[in-house]
């Protein structure tokens, strides 16, 4: 490979490696089919299910079920794309890798900064979310305004630490546990579903101010807003360990599909159980102003109210788990996507070494120190994970683009797919809409937040192309064109949205918008696709 130790981080070398350069890894494939199962889930089960059931229910009313259900609908399309591609192409980062076939290298770096904001931030985030759940045993933890005081800031960071050194050993060993800690994080939800319909179920409060009283706008803003977007994107775990598993065609479709299915049971279960266990004194004042003793850490603050101590304490005792749990196994993707954009020539040849046990420690540790720019005082969990749901599905709404394109370059009288999306002429445009609805979901402050990052970090990487006078062209500029009308459009159309900007389009407008452009997006993206894709490897058989 040309790439150097001393190459500059936002650059790429002059010349693309090729992905079986990519592919010659020290990794171990160590993932057996129910690991990465079980990665996917840890995924889902962290702070989502502790914090997700109240944004939602205040978002939305009782209608947070449709929420719940369409998230879950418009993720598993997503799964589906993913499932072929990350089994005719199972690499470790695979996200970098899909965009490199198909459009080269310019389209691959604008998509790992993407992903590196995505991957990086969410450790953090579960780190923050024990915080703020202990600051209700111990408020020293949390200042008045929710933000972390100089102890909890304190704690955090050493969560942070935790979960970087349990990555430092071999992947099995985190997988095993994963699993053992997955096992608990199934249980617990589970239980408390159980627990609160058996001691009191209201049917009353589902009619409460009106089923869905803020109308399909609560529910769709709910998807974005209240973290189950944020929560269903679990399922990239097995597409990050896809490098790293012997037999992907058996156990990705089984890991990715399997995990969407049962998690969207689960955080259904929740949501019912969690609005009919409401006091009625909870909703005197509406949904949106909803409140009871302990709502900080809502489901405990329910046992506890319910004079259930027992589940109280176990809750607590969940809320350091789950999401300690998600932020070790969101470490180990994280260090994966940073080592697969080193190998893409995007960071210094250094991030792709790797210890005896397998495990790429240079990763690990770019990964921990970017988490620490998280831990400044942040804005509240519900603003942050709206954020990181909108970059998550950007990163990941590029996988249609790719399919549509990859079944036209390598078609598959030549390539044949170890799992086939059904009717993709159809399925792939719907996961792309779809995935670009939920950033119009999310809102103008959301886009004016991400979308200036990714502007900012490639115009840096061009300049410093020109500033020292490299050429642009092996970059090939051409097939990532269509990139500056997908971004630009999607971001001028939820700027002049409903939520947070100056309605000059509704939400059914706003829709429309979205749904041609994401079309014209992809007729565009199939003009400009590599003929043939840049793989420089067979195909997984």
């Amino acid at each position: 490979m040309p790439q150097t130790s001393n190459a500059h981080p936002l650059a790429f070398g002059a010349q693309l490696p090729s992905l079986r350069a990519m592919t010659g890894t020290s990794l171990r494939r160590d993932a057996g089919k129910t690991g990465l199962l079980l990665a996917s889930i840890g995924g889902m089960i962290g702070s989502g299910w502790l914090f997700g059931a109240l944004n939602a229910a205040k978002m939305a009313g009782p209608a947070a079920l449709i929420s719940w259900v369409l998230g879950a609908a418009a993720v598993a399309l997503l799964a589906f794309v993913y499932a072929e591609l990350s089994t005719l192409f199972p690499r470790p980062g695979a996200v970098i890798a899909f965009p490199l076939i198909a459009f080269g290298p310019l389209a691959a770096e604008i998509m790992a900064y993407v992903n590196f904001l995505a991957y990086c931030a969410v450790a953090p985030i579960e780190a923050l979310a024990v915080t703020n759940y202990a600051a209700n045993l111990w408020p020293a933890l949390q200042a008045a305004n929710a933000t972390l005081t100089p102890l909890g800031l304190a704690a955090a960071l050493a969560l942070m630490v935790l979960f970087t050194l349990l990555n430092l050993g071999a992947l099995r060993l985190v997988l095993r546990f994963n699993n053992a800690l997955t096992a608990w994080k199934l249980a617990i939800p589970a239980l408390t579903v159980a627990a609160l319909a058996a001691t009191r179920f209201h049917p009353a409060n589902f009619t409460a101010h009106g089923f869905a009283p803020f109308g399909a706008g609560g529910i769709v803003t709910a998807i974005s807003g209240s973290g189950i977007i944020f929560t269903f994107l679990g399922f990239r775990q097995a597409i990050e360990l896809a490098g790293e598993t012997a037999n992907p065609a058996k156990s990705l479709p089984f890991a990715i599909l399997g995990s969407v299915a049962l998690c969207a049971l689960l955080y259904l279960g929740l949501q019912a159980a969690f609005i009919g266990a409401l006091p009625a004194a909870a909703l005197a004042h509406g949904w949106s102003a909803l409140s009871f003793p302990g709502i900080e850490g809502p489901f405990a603050g329910l046992a506890a109210a319910l004079s259930l101590p027992w589940l109280a304490a176990l809750l607590y005792l969940d809320a350091a788990l789950s999401p300690a749990g998600a932020g070790i196994i969101y470490n180990t993707t994280a260090a994966r996507v940073i080592y697969a954009i080193s190998q893409a020539g995007m960071l210094p040849r250094a991030f792709t070494a790797t210890s005896r046990q397998g495990a790429p420690i240079p990763a690990l540790i770019l990964s921990f120190l970017a988490g620490i720019c998280f831990l400044a005082p942040l804005p509240s969990w519900q603003h942050l994970v709206a954020t990181l749901s909108s970059i998550g599905v950007l990163a990941y709404g590029i996988g249609p683009v790719v399919l549509v394109c990859l079944r036209a370059t390598l078609p598959e009288s030549q390539t044949p797919r170890p799992f086939r999306l059904f009717a993709y002429q159809i399925t792939a445009p719907a996961a792309f809409i779809v995935s670009n609805l939920i950033v119009f979901w999310a809102g103008a402050g959301v886009a004016n937040t991400i979308f200036p990052l990714i502007l900012a970090a490639t115009l840096a990487s061009l300049g410093y192309r020109a500033a020292t006078q490299k050429p642009l062209a092996p970059l090939k500029p051409r097939q990532a064109a269509w990139l500056i009308p997908h971004l630009g459009s999607l971001w001028l159309i939820t700027a002049l949205g409903p939520q947070h900007g100056p309605h000059l389009l509704t939400q059914t407008t706003g829709a429309a918008a979205i749904a041609l452009t994401s079309l014209a997006t992809l007729a565009l993206a199939r003009r400009s696709a590599l003929r043939p894709p840049d793989t420089g490897l067979a195909p997984a058989s």
